[in-house]
């Protein structure tokens, strides 16, 4: 059967080769299969008949039945007519108007012919009409059969050879009156317990079905099926990396983390900290490698862990090194880490690509004596001429940041790879975090340090400057600082930064009084940091920047965050932005400002960064406002997302439900060669060779 699905689709009615070849590049469909799989995104109810009288405006799409009674052409000029079907059903007349290809229409239909017609009903003229209606010959089409008529995206280049979401839905009944019952993928003691349909009576329900709820439980069925052959190809590719490679073994809590904890740190530990040092702790004594991502938001202390973590790495005779998305970023950990161990006799080094020379060599050759403790880095710690003496422990911040590959040659730095801890501040959704890092076992630290007040956000208009500024002077006068972000897009770069340099122009005549820096991403490094390092000295009281303070920018004296253009900054974005403020115990704020025209999506937006500080609520709005392929980070990590009909934002219930039943048939079958599950393998292994392999995105 599978060969049968194999079958090129320009052999299927109403295909041919140029359409096969346009449906190819368009939609990557080549065969039965593909087609198959290529799911309708909406369905519209064709099993009832109006009449004309019974027409009302607040009808999304309706049927008629009748005849055409005449037709008029109207000129518009420029060559082009609008062709207008006059339509009656005995009980009133509504028009039927094409704008383009009256051509086919004047040739095709004909008056006194009896006329099934579907569109949506709007009025002109104060009489009803229909633009671009569908009309079908009432005896082919048999309404109590019609059920649910599905709709199929379509591109311009599609509908401009035909092909449209019509002809596709005639393409695929086609195809499936053809075919003999679909084979089943998934076996009986996973569907029946779930009452999910087969896979037959769902494939053919999802296309063509009959009521409401057949096309239910087909979705469910098809959805649950995506998500747990993604869930178990994770899972097995855990197990088998587990089995495969022996963690080193990290028992001893020694003098440097000891020192470290009774003199050098200065405040309690948040709850949340202790328990993910407690899980990392219990990683490293399992004897296999550990894989865990730290979630926390901004200034919730991941740095911190990490330390402790490096530090056990380093008590049990191994090195550390901690590698970051940018060298600002590098730079800070660097700062911290080595403020934190002051005293202590370790050895922390940095290596960016502006370090070299006798500074490089120096360092490289520290790397391999095994002098230099702990590395700080960029990209350059992956580098071949990057070599360590016994590398035990790698942190990746912002792990999203960096591809597959270059996360992958950190594991080519010992004989075996060493512990790997990945930190981000940018929250993921628990379901999201289950595909994308579901080899990685995760820690929340959702707690922070006492004595951190919630920043206030609020929404202004750029109508409301001057009560703005007021509060400006009000803050600086209380010796704080602020932040002023201006949105600065790549494709705009030019219209963004003339933004950046008026704005900075304007704040200059409205704060003469204040000193000033500024801050973007066409300045030299030396330039910027120089800059930076006035505002974080507290020389100048505001520092206009663009996005790039998003990370490695922290002024604990900074109160205020100003947002122009808040509406051109996703949900993500504008979390990390806020981040920048709270870090001290005076009470901080984040100002978005936007003009009053705003579209409803981006109105929620601005309204759910006024609701709440909860990076993870914040993930999920996002993740169901933008869809999981724009999220920041999943394009980057080379994740593509090629699921045809779950979604991950939106069907959170199903992708728990396909983990647990994935990690049940691993548990019973952690070698993944027992006879009971060879459908499973062999299905799965089907999948992997047509499409991306899912359990090497982290």
């Amino acid at each position: 059967m599978s060969d049968i699905l194999k079958q090129d689709i320009k052999y299927i009615t109403g295909v041919g080769p140029h359409k096969k070849d346009i449906l190819k590049k368009e939609l990557g469909i080549e065969t039965y299969g593909d087609l198959l799989e290529y799911y309708p995104y909406k369905y519209v109810d064709r099993s009832h008949v109006y009449s004309i009288s019974s027409l009302s405006l607040d009808m999304p799409f309706v049927q008629i039945r009748g005849k055409i009674l005449s037709f008029e052409s109207f000129d518009k000029g420029t060559g082009k007519k609008r062709l207008v079907a006059h339509f009656g059903d005995g009980t009133g007349v509504i028009d039927l108007v094409w704008f383009s290809g009256t051509q086919y229409v004047s040739k095709n239909y004909k008056t006194g012919t009896d006329y099934i017609v579907f569109g949506k009903p709007t009025v002109f003229g104060g009489r009803f009409q229909i633009n671009h209606p569908e009309l079908d010959k009432a005896e082919n089409l048999q309404l109590s059969e019609m059920g649910l008529q599905p709709y199929y995206v379509t591109t311009e280049r599609m509908k401009n050879a035909g092909l449209t979401s019509r002809s596709l839905e005639r393409i695929v009944k086609s195809l499936i009156s053809k075919l003999p019952p679909l084979p089943e993928t998934l076996p009986d003691f996973i569907t029946s317990p779930l009452f999910f349909v087969s896979r037959n009576e769902a494939v053919r329900g999802v296309h063509y079905p009959h009521s409401q709820h057949e096309m239910q439980k087909a979705r469910e069925r098809l959805k649950f099926e995506e998500l747990f052959y993604v869930q178990l190809n994770i899972l097995r590719y855990t197990a088998n990396h587990r089995r495969k490679y022996r963690g080193y073994l990290l028992p001893r809590i020694g003098d440097h983390f000891h020192n470290f904890f009774r003199h050098n740190l200065k405040f309690e530990l948040t709850g949340a900290q202790k328990r993910v040092m407690h899980e990392i702790q219990a990683d490293m004594n399992t004897g296999r490698q550990m894989n865990r991502l730290v979630q926390g938001d901004v200034g919730s202390g991941k740095t911190l862990v990490a330390l402790m973590a490096m530090l056990i790495a380093v008590d049990n005779g191994f090195q550390a090194c901690i590698m970051a998305p940018t060298e600002i970023l590098a730079e800070q950990h660097l700062a911290t880490i080595k403020a934190f161990l002051d005293g202590l006799e370790l050895r922390v080094e940095l290596l960016t690509g502006v370090v070299k020379g006798k500074r490089r060599k120096a360092i490289l050759e520290g790397l391999v004596t095994g002098e230099v403790n702990i590395l700080v880095g960029t990209h350059a710690v992956i580098e071949e001429t990057v070599q360590f003496s016994n590398l035990g422990l790698a942190v990746v911040d912002e792990q999203h940041r960096f591809g597959v590959a270059q996360r992958a040659k950190l594991w080519a730095k010992n004989d075996n790879p060493p512990h790997i801890l990945v930190m981000t501040a940018t929250p993921i959704p628990r379901t999201l975090a289950m595909t994308i890092y579901g080899d990685l076992d995760v820690s929340v630290i959702d707690e922070l340090p006492p004595g951190r007040k919630p920043i206030q956000t609020i929404h202004k208009y750029d109508t409301q400057m001057a009560s703005l500024y007021s509060g400006i002077r009000q803050q600086i006068a209380l010796g704080r600082q602020v932040y002023i972000v201006y949105p600065l897009i790549s494709e705009s770069e030019k219209m963004d930064l003339k933004n950046l340099e008026d704005g900075y122009e304007q704040l200059s005549r409205v704060f003469p009084e204040f000193k000033m820096s500024k801050v973007h991403g066409r300045m030299k490094p030396a330039e910027k940091e120089e800059e930076m390092q006035r505002f974080a000295s507290g020389e100048t009281q505001i520092l206009v920047a663009t996005t790039v303070i998003e990370v490695g920018v922290n002024v604990p004296n900074a109160s205020v965050m100003v947002i122009m253009e808040a509406q051109r900054f996703g949900l993500s974005q504008l979390h990390q932005l806020r981040g920048r403020v709270g870090r001290g115990a005076d009470q901080s704020y984040c100002i978005l400002v936007s003009g009053h025209e705003l579209a409803t999506e981006t109105r929620k937006r601005l309204e759910i960064m006024t609701e709440t500080n909860d990076g993870f609520r914040i993930a999920e709005a996002d993740l169901k406002l933008r869809g999981p392929g724009d999220l920041e980070g999943t394009q980057q990590s080379g994740l593509a997302f090629d699921l045809k009909i779950a979604d991950i934002a939106r069907d959170g219930q199903l992708v728990q439900l396909a983990r647990d039943e994935a990690q049940k048939i691993i548990d019973d079958d952690p070698e993944c060669n027992s006879p009971r599950y060879s459908m499973l393998w062999r299905r799965l292994d089907e999948l992997r060779a047509d499409s991306v392999d899912w359990a090497q995105i982290s």
